[in-house]
């Protein structure tokens, strides 16, 4: 989804066009590679008791059936001219000298980004030729997630998909909240009385896990949250309510993906130290921003104790380290100059000094060696460390329960807007908004959605 993420951004910047198909039946295209057999279907009789039949085509249901069908596209795209990517084998790419095509697949969901329309018709030609594949024309909803497009930019969320969860749960019509979360909030694994039937949790969680995939401000409760799959109690049932009374408040919030950004990347990293009641563990929370664009962000449990708030700060500067290199490698695969410096913003000094001074001493010798990728980074000239004052921390949404105030300025600050609410008619006018799949409305100001939302 970083990847999604990614090359919706750069087509906001650069203005390439965007669309999107689907292979039907796409398993079934897939080219077996082991004798695989299976028993006669009912009301078969021919032949004698006990044969079987042999399958000279790909299932669905078989083990192989996706890596056949993946395998089988791989070589139809590489035919046809485009490289796959090192950083992310589902983005494939092809340059010429006045155009560029990128092609993105999840399974058989296709994503066709180009700055020409005449190599978007070649490609579908393609496939057309080889798959029976499905038109969905400009792209507007996939997996779930809504598209809409104006001259200002590219917004994505998931209204149609939190109101489907709202709806479920029976709580379309409660009171919304502000936040997510209650402050200083520290749910405990033995907190409450177990559930009857644990399922409806496990399955509420697993929905507002794919839901995260827009909503970056409710990674951090949904991370809390899905700690208690094994044993969940009323308790861990009541504040997911929360989380889901705070979705009513804006089901069509989500980010908006600026036109007028810049290539240049700009991380944020935070963590809360020993914040686990059960494990003292700490949580890593870290954005990365292209320009103005949030196109990826994490909120993790640690998997180690660390010592000291120092430790921890260090071990998130390290994640988001990791993630900014493998950015670069994407940007590259995209044909995007990325030659600037990346900024790193951490509001732990003590962290930004061991990461800046490569001296072992007492404080860091216990810590693993591939923490210290930070210090190579710095020292080649790729990054550069800068302090950033605790109020001014925008991962802190990503580490921490905040309260509403707070919570909407970091949300501005990330570009993360509601499309549905009046404020943003004069942002994001004349746009169209994916109703349903493969149609649109157009709204200039949207005041009915916008009533419903209130």
């Amino acid at each position: 989804m970083v990847t999604v993420r990614c090359l919706l951004s750069v087509a906001a910047v650069c203005g390439w066009h965007l669309h999107q198909f689907d292979v039907n039946n796409a398993f079934l295209h897939g080219d077996l590679e082991e004798d695989i057999y299976m028993r006669k279907p009912p009301g078969y009789n021919k032949g004698t008791t006990g044969q079987v039949c042999k399958l000279l085509k790909s299932l669905y249901g078989l083990k192989q059936a996706s890596r056949q069908w993946y395998a089988k596209l791989t070589s139809c795209l590489l035919d046809f001219g485009f490289s796959q990517s090192k950083a992310d084998y589902s983005l494939f790419t092809m340059s010429t000298s006045t155009s560029f095509t990128a092609l993105l697949v999840y399974v058989d969901d296709i994503i066709l980004a180009s700055s020409s329309m005449n190599n978007i018709t070649a490609v579908k030609d393609c496939l057309y030729d080889r798959f029976k594949i499905k038109d969905l024309s400009a792209l507007r909803f996939f997996l779930g997630i809504e598209v809409a497009r104006s001259p200002t930019g590219i917004h994505i969320c998931q209204r149609k998909y939190a109101l489907d969860i709202l709806a479920d749960s029976g709580i379309l019509g409660c009171k919304p909240v502000k936040i997510p979360m209650e402050q200083n909030s520290r749910l405990c694994k033995d907190e409450g009385d177990c559930l009857d039937n644990p399922s409806t949790y496990r399955r509420l969680i697993g929905r507002l896990l794919y839901l995260t995939i827009t909503k970056p401000d409710i990674s951090y409760p949904v991370q809390v949250l899905s700690q208690f799959m094994d044993k969940p109690s009323k308790t861990h049932l009541t504040a997911a309510h929360k989380v889901l009374r705070y979705i009513k408040s804006a089901p069509g919030q989500g980010l908006s993906l600026s036109a007028s950004s810049n290539f240049e990347l700009i991380a944020y990293c935070d963590s809360d130290w020993a914040s686990c009641p059960d494990t003292r563990r700490s949580v890593t929370g870290y954005c990365v921003l292209l320009g103005q664009s949030l196109i990826s962000w994490k909120s993790k449990k640690q998997s180690i104790v660390s010592r000291s708030s120092a430790e921890v700060e260090y071990r998130a500067m390290a994640a988001t380290v990791s993630e900014l290199t493998w950015l670069r490698f994407l940007f590259a695969d995209l044909h995007i100059e990325h030659s600037q410096v990346a900024t790193f913003y951490c509001d732990n000094q003590a962290a930004i000094h061991i990461a800046s001074n490569p001296v072992f001493h007492e404080r860091t010798k216990h810590i693993e060696l591939d923490c210290h990728l930070i210090i190579d980074k710095i020292l080649e000239g790729s990054i550069v460390t800068m302090h950033v004052p605790t109020h001014l921390q925008r991962t802190d949404l990503l580490t921490k329960a905040l309260p509403s105030s707070l919570l909407r300025s970091h949300l501005l600050k990330l570009g993360i807007v509601n499309l549905h609410s009046p404020s943003c008619g004069g942002v994001l006018r004349d746009i169209n908004i994916p109703t349903n799949r493969g149609t649109t409305t157009s709204h200039p100001a949207l005041p009915s959605q916008a009533q419903d939302d209130r």
